[in-house]
């Protein structure tokens, strides 16, 4: 990628704070320690970002900041981790030795400030000078002061020349994400898939009717597969036209595809198992099904119910695992969306990739294939499963679902076949599986273009 390309632009964000109590003497100052401690937690902890961001539960330094200063957080959070391994390489162009292990926090702080004056339209000066302050009030780094002045500016003085070429030279992923990418997809596609996370992903929606009416509203356009895509929100999602009536939900266009693979269910009882948030339960009740919406969690169970009273739509929920869940009759089909690594979301959730590691997968893998042996199970004879996830491993896809139907008896593949609906033909496997990656779907800008990543196949059961 280089640096003419989306994901290098700067992108507008808050250029000033309010005052804090504890940083009154340097506006901004509040917001930059706390972007460093989140940053802390994510790389040092493996925590996930959106827990340590959420408005309500958040991290408590984070729910300190007001909404202004909130949005500056994640910007520079999103940003600093989806160009880690870029800015962790130019600081180290600026240092005589390594930083010692025992520096994390020091590292943190330079990652925050590299990010502002790399990507982000802040002006150079207050993120050097912000930084320096920064590094001054912690204990941990108050002494490499100098060295986090010098080493800022002489990257401030450099940019210009060597953020291009570095873009180009890097893979912006951990060794260990990198190398999975490129053993599953080959060198040229996983850097594809690679420059895609670097790019924010646009927004989707599924409508309930009229795609072409609400890309007009929108602002967007209609997708191949009849999702609509809007390229940047202009404000929040419940102030957007439709939300009230319930006439769309946000769901990616590559997470649509799954509940579509069941064919005509009009009348037929299915099950989502794993169903909240609840956009594949939405669009199986759309299709005239009679759907029974699964969950372990009573609180996401519970989020799944507003959101389909929001739009109108009615299934049975219930709360339970699905490795023990004995429905009183089998269903005509179950949709089974596993939880995952979710490395298919790294444009949308850019930790991932570093709060996950090759062991979550592994033993992802295998809750995986545990769950898909439970979802055969409540299936009547010549009934349907569709298994699905947000993976771009194929341990998690493709490995899994042969060793699964090695061994299993009763169940057997179900192919997908070209021409079953709109859009879906680019996205077939000879196997007659499904498989979507950021680097699909190229609509001429990175900014529009992608998918997540998703693997999806159809199981039918026998006698």
């Amino acid at each position: 990628m280089s640096a003419g390309e989306p994901g290098v632009h700067k992108s507008r964000v808050a250029k000033a704070s309010p005052r804090y109590a504890d940083d009154s003497s340097s506006p901004g100052l509040a917001a930059r320690k706390a972007a460093a401690k989140l940053l802390a937690v994510v790389i040092d902890a493996a925590t996930p970002l959106d827990g340590l961001t959420d408005n309500d539960n958040g991290h408590p330094q984070y729910r300190a900041l007001d909404m202004r200063d909130r949005s500056l957080v994640r910007a520079i959070l999103t940003t600093a981790l989806r160009f880690r391994v870029t800015i962790g390489n130019l600081l180290a162009r600026r240092l005589e030795r390594p930083l010692p292990p025992n520096a994390t926090a020091l590292g943190h702080v330079l990652h925050v400030a590299a990010a502002q004056i790399l990507f982000l339209d802040i002006p150079d000066s207050a993120a050097v000078d912000l930084a320096v302050t920064h590094a001054k009030a912690d204990p941990r780094t108050a002494r490499f002061s100098g060295l986090v002045n010098g080493v800022l500016r002489s990257l401030v003085r450099a940019k210009d020349a060597e953020l291009g070429p570095m873009l180009e030279a890097t893979l912006d992923a951990p060794a260990w994400f990198a190398d999975r990418l490129v053993a599953a997809y080959g060198d040229e596609r996983a850097r594809r898939i690679m420059a895609a996370h670097r790019v924010e992903a646009p927004v989707d929606f599924t409508v309930k009717s009229d795609p072409a009416l609400w890309a007009e509203r929108l602002g967007g356009i209609v997708l191949p597969t009849g999702t609509v895509r809007v390229e940047k929100l202009a404000g929040n999602v419940v102030d957007l036209p439709g939300f009230a009536e319930g006439e769309w939900w946000v769901q990616d266009a590559a997470a649509s595809l799954p509940a579509r693979l069941f064919g005509d269910i009009a009348g037929k009882r299915v099950a989502d198992l794993c169903a909240a948030p609840g956009g594949k339960t939405a669009q199986l009740v759309l299709a005239g099904a009679e759907v029974t919406a699964i969950d372990v969690s009573k609180n996401r169970l519970v989020r799944l119910g507003r959101n389909l009273e929001r739009l109108g739509l009615e299934a049975k929920l219930a709360q339970a695992d699905v490795q023990t869940f004995e429905p009183d009759v089998l269903f005509d089909a179950v949709l089974l969306d596993a939880p995952c690594s979710s490395t298919g979301t790294v444009r949308r959730h850019p930790d991932v990739p570093w709060t996950k590691s090759p062991a979550d997968v592994d033993k992802l893998a295998a809750l995986q294939a545990d769950m898909l042996a439970a979802a055969v199970k409540l299936v009547r004879p010549g009934g349907r499963i569709v298994f699905s996830n947000c993976s771009l491993d194929p341990l998690e896809g493709e490995n899994l679902l042969a060793a699964f139907l090695a061994t299993a008896k009763g169940v057997v593949i179900d192919p997908i076949g070209p021409g079953e609906f709109a859009g879906l033909d680019a996205f077939l496997t000879d196997a007659g599986t499904l498989r979507t990656t950021p680097a699909d779907l190229d609509l001429g800008s990175p900014a529009i273009s992608g998918l997540d990543g998703f693997f999806a196949a159809r199981l039918l059961t026998i006698d």
